[in-house]
């Protein structure tokens, strides 16, 4: 009986350090330090974008969705304090819709007035080689010129937001 319960503690010990490491990692199934995975995808002006062709410059890809609130609460810091800031360099910003028709991401990004490109995702494939396929949307991902991840975020705090920033700018000192 008291190898039972000693294997059940045990047990549960394991399980909650397994979901522990979970919520750490935010539902991403890459790392900093990873080379982000490669991938192509449609933008909404019908040109195409593969991340491997970027070699050279820092790329942020914010995943997103048109149902989003989070998403849309920070599509106009993203616009106004990086993109407009970092435009004209070897940097580029692609929001990464997920799931949805042309028209509603259009719309979308007419409702929020984000001058960024926006790729179509539209059946979560590229979502799914960074993120668990369940797991929440909102989410940015800083990958450096030559193709390594250097910032994951999830959600939108101004406190994380300002890492981030910090940690793309520095990519151009």
């Amino acid at each position: 009986m008291k190898t039972i319960k000693l294997s059940i503690i045990i047990l549960l010990v394991i399980l909650f350090n397994i979901s522990k490491a979970k919520d750490n990692n935010r539902g991403y199934i890459v790392s900093i330090g990873d080379n982000a995975p490669d991938f192509k995808i449609t933008l909404t002006d019908g040109s195409t974008f593969k991340l491997s062709e970027q070699k050279g410059k820092v790329i942020m890809l914010q995943f997103t969705a048109s149902w989003c609130g989070v998403c849309r609460k920070e599509m106009p810091f993203i616009e106004s304090e990086i993109w407009q800031q970092l435009k004209n360099k070897n940097f580029i910003v692609i929001g990464v819709d997920k799931e949805e028709p042309i028209k509603k991401v259009t719309d979308f990004i007419k409702q929020t007035k984000v001058t960024y490109p926006f790729g179509l995702d539209k059946t979560g494939d590229v979502f799914n080689k960074f993120s668990h396929k369940d797991a929440g949307i909102t989410r940015n991902v800083i990958i450096d010129k030559n193709g390594k991840i250097i910032y994951l975020t999830r959600l939108f705090s101004r406190e994380e937001f300002n890492k981030m920033k910090d940690v793309i700018f520095n990519e151009f000192k």
